[in-house]
């Protein structure tokens, strides 16, 4: 038996070559995620350990920042002095660093990256940790001068005598570059500027005298826990400190994000990969079984018993996954490879020569590939196990033409029911933790009554969708038509792969078109301001710029807007961390607020603080109610509610419940912040286009924010919004990619399974014209067929997510009619391209050979 299943595994390699590239892309993405983040990880901690002081003093974080406030944390730097003389210190440095600034060259144009990596300016203080050595030119002396990494001199064509201009919280300053620092480590792709140590303190921190860590070096002998334990008596529990390996452990820590969603994006690739997989090796089975029935049947009738021919079926699809692995895993590398050079042109630089290939990888690989394999042939070889010794002496075909469908429409209703229950479930639901369970119960249960109960489906669509084709294309639209019929599992197991694809296409993009509306929505009711001024990213900047806003002789009002980190203890006895607003007391000059209770003066009044009605409700705040609150940094205050929001809206990222208040609390308890956005209106309801220009004008030497209407800012949000519908986008090609191989494959199988019709077609007069047409056609009825599935399922999902959305503010319901549209078109495409291959195969076959054929 295991000679023969070698024998037929090689026989029919072709037939099972498409099932072996779905299984191939499945196990890329696994191990190429794998690879890549590892090889990330691995990198970073080496260059956190090597750069990473003995021990390192700085302030307390106390609330952490959601989103950035601009605040820049000091201490003074005569800890220094003291930490040098404790026990056991061998040097103590003083670190003057922050990565709130800008730099720009002569022209105003950015100098540094542009993929959302800081600009980091520091002292210039060289220990055989540092990151970077002087290369060329000499050191910094003096206000006027600074030194560049490499990378960043290089990408931007900056030569030593160049002028830069600093754009710091502070104020800006102008700079000369006297020398190039090249990186030693990895580098991060950060942009690094680096000033004397006096320059640093007050052009950076604002005076003399601070700093923003000290950086201590261990005596021989000492270890870095011991140190710690002495710098902590010595300074006691005012400041935060951590050994090498704790500060390391936080660095990679921060950088765990970003690998993250990096990971999960390559890994929903798979998932999808792995899903639409299924269906292909399935009906790739199926199809050979149902071809190898004779075959099956003098294996029963020579003495094989029902085991041992489904062990059979089972070892050749344990064959086809060990393949598709071995070639998966390599293809992974390659992947993992190609993103370390995209890495590379993004800035971060990092060695393919140091890719790590952990024991995780490989075991993941074969895993998925193997186990997806084993289960999609697990019902077929079943089936096969199921041939009757006297299949042998007959055509009979176990392919389940004929078969009743009672089962699967039992088990699809019951399914179905389940799945419709949950997302019925979700829509009534008013608490988001809830709806977002529901909803991820109803689409997988939904997803597995649609792929259960879509052979029922497939006759009453496809008459449908056929009904023309006999009056428009004669007896060859009729036979396609039937040929689609023929047998609805298999016609239900090619379109699903296409369906899968599209309902994640049509349910994200209803949500995303929501999601847009609302937005758009919300600002026409919110923002009354002529024009914002912010940065693109949300980062603050100096209050430089808005001095310069205020010099614009068309600006009237200006609003400033500060973020400030802030943790709330509740009534109910829940703490949360949060990021509240800071706004001037002109802010209904710049925003449409309306209250459910109290008013803007109430919520911008000293020690006060406003919150969203529904949030308050849910934790037991009433205006009044005084709440102890915590700022970064540790300030301590009890702030009062003075007003309660009714927005339809609890906040946004990091801005849990609708919180803001008076900019003059801000300043107190988080003082030096940076503005986060400044709302402008022109002067005595003058021209907004002479304000827009004058703005436009006074801000051209800032190029980090940028100046937008109404117009402008939805705009902003539909380009973020898009970055998720271009992943969806992606999704959707690569699940096109594997359906059409599906259908491909199917077809194909389908003329090896036909031969001998198609020969007797052909002798009793069609012509390969009209033979590779009807093809065509049933490529057509079955993509369409799927696609319609997938939009249906799609928009049941769609509307789904928006009730989850509505919890969150965005009550907006908007369908991408074009989407659904370009779906539609792009699946009769996709019928036609996947049935170019199998119809030229049919058409060139031999007539004599395909009437022989058995």
């Amino acid at each position: 038996m295991l000679k023969t299943t070698l024998r037929s595994f090689f026989a029919h390699k072709g037939r099972l070559l498409l099932s072996a590239l779905a299984v191939l892309l499945s196990v890329a993405f696994v191990s190429g995620s794998l690879i890549f983040s590892d090889t990330v990880s691995r990198t970073f901690d080496r260059l956190f350990a090597s750069t990473s002081a003995d021990v390192t003093v700085s302030p307390k974080e106390g609330v952490s920042e959601s989103l950035p406030t601009g605040v820049v944390r000091t201490l003074p730097a005569a800890l220094a002095d003291r930490v040098a003389s404790v026990d056991g210190v061998a040097a103590a440095h003083v670190e003057a660093s922050v990565e709130n600034i800008t730099v720009v060259d002569g022209k105003n144009e950015p100098v540094g990256p542009t993929t959302g990596a800081p600009t980091i300016a520091v002292n210039w203080n060289i220990t055989e940790r540092s990151p970077v050595k002087l290369t060329s030119g000499r050191e910094p002396s003096g206000s006027g001068e600074a030194l560049l990494d490499k990378d960043t001199a290089d990408k931007n064509k900056v030569s030593i005598g160049d002028s830069l201009t600093v754009l710091a919280q502070p104020g800006s300053f102008k700079v000369e570059i006297v020398g190039i620092a090249a990186f030693t480590t990895t580098n991060p792709g950060a942009a690094l500027l680096y000033l004397d140590t006096p320059t640093a303190q007050t052009k950076l921190l604002g005076k003399s005298g601070l700093a923003t860590s000290i950086e201590v070096d261990a005596a021989d002998g000492v270890s870095d826990e011991v140190l710690k334990q002495r710098v902590a008596a010595e300074l006691g529990g005012a400041y935060e400190l951590r050994t090498a390996d704790e500060q390391a452990e936080s660095a990679t820590a921060q950088l765990g994000g970003f690998l993250d969603v990096v990971k999960w994006v390559m890994l929903g690739f798979a998932g999808v990969a792995v899903l639409v997989g299924v269906f292909l090796i399935v009906n790739t089975f199926s199809m050979l079984i149902a071809q190898r029935t004779r075959e099956l049947g003098l294996l029963r009738a020579l003495g094989a018993d029902r085991r041992q021919v489904r062990r059979s079926v089972l070892t050749e699809a344990l064959l086809l996954g060990v393949v598709g692995s071995t070639l998966g895993l390599a293809a992974g590398v390659g992947l993992a490879a190609g993103l370390i050079e995209l890495m590379g042109l993004l800035g971060m630089n990092l060695s393919a020569a140091e890719m790590v290939v952990g024991v995780a990888t490989p075991v993941s690989a074969y895993a998925v590939g193997v186990g997806v394999t084993f289960v999609a042939a697990y019902l077929p070889a079943r089936r096969a196990g199921r041939v009757s010794p006297m299949a042998a002496l007959s055509d009979a075909e176990v392919a389940g033409v004929g078969r009743p469908l009672k089962v699967r429409a039992i088990a699809g209703g019951v399914v179905g029911a389940a799945g419709a229950a949950a997302l019925v479930g979700c829509a009534v639901s008013d608490k988001t933790a809830t709806a977002s369970s529901l909803l991820g119960l109803g689409v997988v249960l939904t997803l597995v009554a649609t792929v259960v109960a879509g052979p029922l489906l497939v006759r009453p669509v496809i008459r449908v969708l056929g009904a023309a084709f006999p009056k428009v294309f004669g007896p060859v639209g009729r036979m396609s038509q039937r040929n689609a019929l023929r047998n609805p599992r298999r016609t239900g197991a090619t379109a699903a792969a296409l369906m899968v694809g599209l309902a994640l296409v049509g349910g994200l993009s209803i949500a995303s078109a929501s999601m847009t509306a609302s937005f758009d929505d919300q600002i026409d009711r919110t923002l009354g301001a002529d024009f914002v001024v912010q940065n693109s990213s949300f980062q603050p900047f100096p209050q430089e710029i808005t001095e310069k806003v205020r010099g614009v002789e068309a600006a009237g009002t200006v609003v400033r807007q500060r973020f400030a980190a802030i943790a709330l203890t509740l009534p109910d006895g829940k703490r949360i961390e949060s990021t509240a607003s800071g706004y001037d007391p002109q802010l209904d000059e710049a925003a449409r607020i309306q209250y459910a209770a109290g008013d803007t003066k109430a919520a911008l009044a000293p020690d006060s603080i406003a919150m969203d009605k529904d949030y308050a409700a849910e934790h037991k705040v009433r205006v009044g109610s005084v709440l102890p609150a915590e700022f970064a940094g540790g300030a301590r205050a009890r702030l009062t509610v003075g007003a309660l929001t009714d927005m339809d809206q609890s906040g946004g990222p990091g801005m849990e419940g609708g919180l803001f208040m008076g900019l003059a609390t801000v300043e107190k308890y988080q003082p030096g912040g940076q503005e986060a956005a400044l709302y402008v209106n022109a002067a005595g309801g003058g021209d907004a286009a002479e304000l827009r220009r004058g703005l436009e004008t006074a801000l051209a030497p800032y190029p980090q924010v940028q100046v937008r209407d109404q117009a402008d800012y939805k705009e902003l949000i539909r380009q973020q919004i898009a970055v998720m519908l271009y992943l969806v986008y992606a999704l959707l090609g690569l699940a096109i990619v594997i359906a059409v191989l599906g259908v491909v494959n199917t077809l194909a199988l389908s003329v090896v399974e036909r031969t001998r019709e198609i020969g007797l077609l052909r002798a009793i007069g069609l012509s390969r014209v009209q033979l590779r047409r009807m093809i065509r056609l049933e490529s057509v009825m079955i993509a369409v067929f799927g696609a319609l599935l997938g939009l249906g399922l799609g928009l049941v999902w769609g509307v789904a997510v928006q009730r989850v959305l509505a919890l969150e503010g965005l009550t907006a319901f908007a369908v991408p009619w074009g989407t659904v549209a370009a779906v539609v078109v792009g699946s009769v495409v996709v019928g036609l391209a996947a049935a170019v291959l199998p119809a030229l195969r049919a058409s060139r076959m031999n007539v004599l050979a395909a009437i022989a054929h058995e």
